[in-house]
């Protein structure tokens, strides 16, 4: 200190502290002449006393008017040192820093003034402070004076030069304290740091690539800033960062697969379609880095594909085929359980686009991987169950063509069954909206014959005979109506001269005896004339009540369709099919007479004179016949429903 004094005058100490800024100067440059001396003279034991006299004395004095000028003492004392400075910066630099959290604004404005000077003169010594440096500059962004900010700003842009030209920065000291502060919401740390990032990439030798996984959860937080500017450096910067991982031959995609996972379920539109293009591009580029992570972007792209913003659907869509499309094997990694387990959790979305999706992949993997789907089949099996009374018809056909590839087994073709069976005597109204699509399309993959036998083996031992009718009476009308079981009914028709339509025709007797309707219309369908007589004469003992007459309502009905057009043309050789003659008059005998009395008598004398068809009246001349018909059992339907 006593050397110190000796060397500057008293004078120049106390203008160095004075109020007003000139004297201040004017000292500062007294104090540049002096260490200049010093310096030529070799003198560092005396250059090190000023210093520590403007730091004891000055920068760490109570007195703001001090601080200030053994700040500007210190920026001299570098400048006058010039290439020695650098054996002082140990002494100078950490009570500068000190500075810049200072309750004085004027002090931080000074302290960024000061470490500009210094940093102007010392430049690539100067990098061994750069972490401290930076963490200043850091908080001295947000600073509430708007001097400081921009003395703050003409000091960043000099140390980002200086570190630019340096050789001796340490990224890998750097990105620690860069990742620290990635998720600060401060809009001008946010800006200060995605300058940084867009510099330290532009140099050719730091290699940022290599460490955005590390910063990249950062950048893509800032895509949902409030600020439109924030938000366009950020996009800029990941722009940036994508097209170098396009062009570079070593990326880490995993770690980074992980974070885009969690950033494509952002509530904000423009963060969601970023990382759902990210997530495409390294679906096409990751190849065998991302098998182990297929899953968790599977459950980041399904919801995607439902989504509000057309942009995301389609870039989620894209993703989606191209990720199924990649045929991994779980040797490689691919986790065929997790897969499953993504699908079955997205089968309870809301959206039917995600839903068909799911099932998409379900049926991929059963096609590439079927043994080991069926290992884990427990996993998913009573999802798949429950999304046959799905909503959506598309949902449902997919279901079922899934169901249909896993009941190839005849185990789980019974499971399967079953369950509808159970479906369907729980929830009757699923039988009635989506009955006959669910069994038709069963028949189509799996064999209508197939499909029967079964479903007639389930209802013959039924316990609830009410719903057991109700099943067989909806089994009729699509065995009668849908074009898919046509080869079904052809080889019922050849039930009396063929072994496999008898057997098939034994087969359904037992269950559709469950309601007689179902029984005679399944006769005459076999051609067993004799028999469905029998079924009818044996109707004398049922309770012939309105229901029993809406059912005889549907048969006959039934009657008129195109099916029966073979039974309506036999009956042009009444002496060959005596028995369908008799069968027929027996339906007319079941009708209630006393409420269309002209009705016996007139279709007892159209089967008199003209054999074509009992109930049907296709000439002009007896078209009377028709209309009682309709007549009647239009009263009889509303009877039922009053």
């Amino acid at each position: 200190m006593s050397d110190a004094l000796s060397v500057i005058p008293a004078a120049v100490l106390r203008n160095l502290a004075d109020k007003l800024y000139e004297k201040r100067k004017n000292a500062a440059l007294e104090v540049e002449g002096i260490v200049k001396q010093l310096a030529a003279a070799g003198d560092h034991d005396r250059i090190t006393a000023v210093i520590n006299m403007l730091i004891n004395d000055f920068t760490y004095s109570p007195q703001a008017n001090h601080r200030k000028g053994g700040l500007i003492g210190l920026a001299a004392a570098t400048v006058a040192l010039t290439s020695e400075a650098s054996q002082h910066l140990e002494q100078i630099v950490p009570p500068v820093l000190n500075s810049f959290s200072d309750q004085d604004g004027r002090v931080r404005y000074y302290a960024c003034e000061a470490l500009y000077n210094i940093a102007k003169v010392v430049r690539g010594d100067f990098i061994v402070f750069f972490n401290q440096i930076f963490d200043a500059l850091c908080k001295l962004s947000a600073d509430s004076d708007a001097n400081v900010q921009s003395a703050a700003h003409l000091l960043d842009r000099l140390v980002k030069d200086i570190v630019t030209e340096s050789d001796q920065f340490s990224i890998e000291e750097f990105i620690p304290l860069l990742r620290e502060r990635m998720n600060v919401l401060n809009p001008y740390v946010r800006q200060f740091l995605v300058g940084w990032i867009t510099v330290l990439d532009s140099v050719p030798d730091i290699d940022m690539l290599g460490f955005l996984p590390d910063f990249l959860d950062g950048l893509f937080n800032m895509l949902s800033d409030s600020s439109h500017e924030i938000r366009q450096q950020a996009d800029s910067a990941l722009s940036e960062f994508l097209q170098e991982i396009k062009n570079s031959p070593s990326v880490d995609y995993g770690r980074m697969a992980e974070i885009l996972v969690q950033r494509a379920a952002s509530p904000d539109e423009f963060t969601r379609l970023t990382a759902v293009t990210w997530i495409n591009e390294f679906v096409k580029l990751g190849g065998d880095q991302l098998v182990p992570h297929y899953a968790n972007i599977l459950g980041a792209i399904l919801p995607c594909i439902s989504d509000k913003e057309e942009r995301i659907r389609v870039a989620a869509c894209e993703t989606n085929d191209e990720l199924r499309a990649i045929n991994a094997d779980p040797a490689d990694g691919f986790d065929i359980r997790a897969i499953l387990s993504i699908a079955r959790s997205e089968l309870s979305s809301e959206w039917e686009a995600t839903r068909i999706e799911a099932l998409n992949w379900i049926a991929t993997l059963l096609n590439r991987h079927r043994a080991e789907v069926l290992n884990f089949l427990n996993d998913i099996f009573d999802t798949l169950l429950g999304a046959l009374s799905d909503s959506s018809d598309k949902v449902v056909l997919l279901v079922l063509e899934v169901h249909a590839c896993i009941a190839r087994d005849e185990p789980h073709f019974r499971q399967l069954v079953v369950f509808l069976m159970h479906n369907f005597r729980v929830n009757l109204s699923l039988l009635e909206r989506r009955g006959a699509l669910i069994i038709r399309r069963l028949c189509v993959l799996l064999d209508a014959e197939r499909v029967y036998r079964e479903l007639s083996r389930i209802l013959e031992g039924e316990a609830d005979l009410d719903f057991a009718s109700v099943m067989v009476q909806a089994l009729n009308l699509i065995l009668l109506t849908s074009s898919e079981l046509s080869g079904l009914r052809d080889l019922l028709k050849q039930s009396l001269v063929n072994a496999a339509g008898k057997d098939l025709f034994v087969s359904l007797y037992s269950s559709w005896c469950h309601s007689p309707m179902a029984t005679i219309s399944l006769c005459l369908l076999a051609q067993a004339y004799q028999h469905a007589s029998c079924v009818i004469q044996s109707l004398v003992e049922e309770d012939i009540n309105a229901k029993f007459l809406v059912q005889l309502d549907k048969l006959i009905r039934l009657l008129e369709t195109p099916v029966f057009a073979y039974l309506r043309l036999q009956l042009l050789e009444p002496g060959r099919h005596i028995w369908l003659l008799k069968a027929l008059y027996g339906l007319i005998m079941l009708l209630p007479q006393v409420l269309s009395p002209v009705l016996p008598y007139c279709l007892q004398n159209y089967l008199q004179i003209n054999f074509k068809a009992l109930i049907f009246a296709h000439t002009p001349t007896n078209m009377h016949i028709s209309c009682h018909w309709t007549l009647l059992f239009e009263f009889l339907e509303s009877s039922v429903q009053s």
